[in-house]
């Protein structure tokens, strides 16, 4: 398995969600941590005991309408029913045996954006790359003869 393109989804899902504004980009974030919980429940492999990750994934979800930790709990919370899954479990999807290890390599690039506050992407490299390129280009100007 490429273990190097899990990261890269978790990337691209960071970015995504950066188009989202605030509060509504937390709330969304919140919902899909919650609907991961419920990933395996149709045949995790785990039987009963799916219900009560469910359920509490639910309240972490729940915590997470008003708290990016909550949320960032709540995606290593899933890192570990994932890795579970693989070891004993089925796989989150049933025809890719390695599924539920691509999807535990994931989750935790989605934590550690939770726990930075879940902040826009996009932003940020637009940050990055404006004022050096604004300065790049004021020192062409004013080295460049009148």
């Amino acid at each position: 398995m490429n273990l190097v393109s899990p990261v890269i989804v978790g990337i691209i899902y960071c970015l995504l969600m950066s188009l989202i504004k605030e509060p509504h980009r937390r709330r969304f974030n919140a919902i899909m941590v919650g609907g991961a919980g419920a990933a395996y429940l149709s045949g995790g492999g785990f039987g009963p005991w799916e219900l009560p990750f469910v359920a509490l994934m639910a309240y972490v979800a729940y915590r997470g309408l008003e708290s990016w930790t909550f949320i960032g709990i709540g995606w290593l919370l899933h890192t570990a029913w994932d890795m579970a899954h693989h070891l004993k479990g089925n796989p989150i999807l049933p025809f890719h045996h390695d599924s539920s290890l691509a999807c535990a390599i994931c989750d935790p690039v989605i934590a550690l954006w939770c726990f930075r506050g879940g902040p826009s992407m996009i932003a940020a490299v637009c940050r990055r790359s404006g004022p050096s390129r604004t300065a790049d280009h004021a020192h062409d100007h004013a080295s460049a003869p009148s």
